[in-house]
């Protein structure tokens, strides 16, 4: 009886002891699930921390560089090509015979204008002689006479076409594309090959109204290219539009002699020194990045508690990829970089270290 008892009570302990066990799992899995649920939806974001830097307050604009020279070479005449004598990437000069075009035909009818113009010298000469002793008469030697210009004119129309059929180059650069293959038929206006001159390379650029007083045309810029940040480069204003925009900003270009590692085509930041000078400046920037539908928006998120607060701020100068904050938003307060298209007001936000 007793051993009964005693393992009546052996059991309840157990029991007790695996109900416990099981209670605690399931409270331990239900807070995980809970943890990961809060995870799931929280959205991920970048920020960086407000403070304030000095940056260099020089004008700076952005553009890409461009050909000096480029053209279409096209064809003067109609004809079949007859072969091509250039390849895409081969450096050519102003003159250089690119293609040429059958001549056959066209020197048939240079043939036919010589004999013309024969034809006309030795009729002229005739009515020259008979006008001398009165055999015929003033209008008739003037008929003649006409008859010779216009043989003349003829033959020199149709050594023009031979010429013509040696599709020349009109500037020295390199070809780009070649359109053209040998039987192709062309017709005058055809583009055939397009040359581009990256000897020198202008940078297009569009200045602020506020800022197009300050510079002038043998200006001295300094141009970092992105692609090639280790290397230096500057150049020379050229131009600048007598007229603005519609957003009140005036083309400028700036000419750049090719080291041999310019494209056209590079992004580019000119850096212009004002008349004033460029100084540098203590203050608050965050990357244009980090905007709301862009920089004119002056919309941001910030981290308020873990969740994102929408807030409207007051930008200053754009100074290459970082925007001036003049007001709304102080030191130490972290700013969302990327990941806010994702975001709402009051969003609960994860940030990825």
């Amino acid at each position: 009886m007793k051993k009964n008892i005693i393992y009546a009570i052996v059991a309840a302990v157990l029991i007790g002891l695996a109900a416990y066990k099981i209670g605690n799992n399931k409270e331990k899995q239900q807070q995980e699930v809970a943890e990961v649920a809060k995870q799931v939806d929280k959205i991920n974001v970048n920020t960086i921390t407000v403070s304030r830097e000095n940056i260099n307050t020089g004008y700076v604009a952005n553009g890409t560089f461009l050909p000096k020279q480029e053209m279409n070479q096209a064809a003067e005449i109609s004809g079949r090509i007859l072969s091509v004598l250039v390849k895409e990437g081969s450096r050519v000069s102003a003159g250089q015979t690119l293609a040429t075009i059958k001549r056959d035909a066209i020197e048939v009818d240079v043939t036919q204008a010589q004999n013309n113009l024969q034809n006309a010298i030795a009729d002229n000469q005739r009515y020259e002689n008979a006008y001398k002793t009165g055999g015929v008469t003033k209008q008739q030697l003037d008929n003649s006479r006409l008859q010779l210009k216009n043989a003349q004119a003829a033959l020199k129309s149709q050594n023009v076409k031979v010429n013509d059929t040696r599709i020349k180059a009109g500037i020295s650069g390199t070809i780009n594309k070649k359109m053209v293959e040998p039987g192709m038929v062309v017709s005058p206006g055809t583009p055939l090959f397009e040359i581009v001159n990256i000897n020198s390379l202008k940078l297009s650029v569009l200045v602020d109204e506020s800022q197009i007083g300050k510079i002038s045309v043998g200006q001295n810029v300094a141009i970092n290219v992105n692609v090639l940040a280790d290397e230096n480069f500057s150049g020379k204003i050229t131009f600048i539009a007598p007229k603005s925009d519609a957003s009140l900003n005036f083309p400028v270009e700036i000419e750049v002699q090719n080291k041999g590692n310019l494209k056209a085509g590079m992004y580019a930041t000119a850096n212009f020194k004002t008349s004033s000078g460029a100084e540098t400046q203590n203050m608050i920037t965050v990357p244009a990045t980090a905007f709301v539908n862009g920089v004119s928006s002056g919309q941001l998120f910030i981290i308020n508690n873990g969740t994102a607060k929408l807030i409207k701020v007051q930008t200053g100068k754009v100074y290459g990829d970082k925007v001036q904050i003049l007001d709304g938003l102080n030191e130490g307060e972290q700013v969302v970089t990327s990941g806010q298209i994702n975001l709402d007001n009051g969003s609960k936000i994860n940030i990825i270290k």
